[in-house]
């Protein structure tokens, strides 16, 4: 990420060459290494050695996705402190504390948050593995709960309101695109990209490519499951807790920053004309 537009917003030319920039990481994203697909248990071997505990954990992280989606509930987060960063990082380049922001300035207060938040995620992993499986199952819905907040504050920072209907499926789409496969990234990549914006009838039929959200809890289950299961062996469940955690987060904020930053930067370019 490479612009800076001291307290100024960007010219066509710099907004095209950051554009360049997140099409070359999608095209990253579309090549993932074979070992990616590897590492990936099937549904079957998970579910016999998945406890119950967590899947019961999952189902009930299920049950809250389908509520964060239609209002919100405790995963929406206040926008506050990403209002505060934003104004303090325009501020230090000279600009007032008000919007407009340039891409640079969305893009501090972007990177601040994830960083937040991934050391955030670290410390849980790391607490958490001590107590085994136990504790496991309070960590995979703290650390589901944590990616969605992530998200949420990263498309805050470049002006997108989770408070909106279509910014909440936004949000899933985002976490979604996180934990899947090199096959799911493409697909994923490309309906986003096809996408109409707002409305609530192009919201209707976002729900209704979620699957009744279903699939995300799955792709979460199938990326992330047998990484998690290795955080309940005694006291090497420190490492792995706070390894895994770390990636989980590391991934979700990084595709929040570049998924995000590209909406941005169109809407810029069409409200240039360009």
């Amino acid at each position: 990420m490479s612009i800076h537009a001291g307290g100024g917003l960007e010219t066509a030319a710099q907004l095209k060459s950051a554009l360049a920039e997140v099409e070359k990481w999608e095209k990253d994203q579309k090549n993932l290494m074979i070992w990616d697909r590897l590492s990936r248990l099937p549904f079957k071997m998970l579910d016999k050695i998945t406890p119950r505990i967590v899947h019961e954990k999952l189902g009930v992280a299920l049950d809250e996705l389908g509520g964060y989606i239609q209002n919100g509930g405790k995963y929406l987060v206040a926008g506050r402190k990403v209002g505060q960063l934003l104004a303090a990082s325009n501020a230090k380049r000279g600009g007032p504390e008000s919007g407009p922001y340039s891409l640079a300035v969305m893009d501090e207060a972007a990177r601040k948050l994830a960083g937040e938040r991934t050391l955030f995620a670290t410390a849980q992993g790391a607490t958490t593995g001590i107590g085994g499986i136990f504790t496991l199952a309070v960590d995979i819905p703290a650390v589901f709960g944590l990616s969605l907040k992530a998200i949420q504050e990263i498309g805050l920072s470049y002006g997108f309101d989770p408070t909106l209907k279509e910014e909440r499926i936004f949000t899933v789409k985002v976490m979604q695109f996180a934990s899947s496969d090199i096959v799911g990234k493409r697909a994923i990549l490309e309906e986003i990209n096809q996408q109409a914006s707002a409305g609530e009838e192009a919201a209707q039929a976002a729900i209704s490519r979620i699957q009744g959200w279903r699939e995300v809890i799955s792709v979460y289950r199938d990326n992330w499951g047998w990484k998690k299961l290795l955080q309940a062996i005694p006291v090497a469940g420190i490492f792995f807790g706070a390894y895994t955690n770390r990636g989980m987060l590391k991934d979700v904020t990084e595709a929040a920053e570049m998924l995000y930053r590209k909406r941005r930067i169109l809407a810029r370019l069409a409200e240039s004309g360009e």
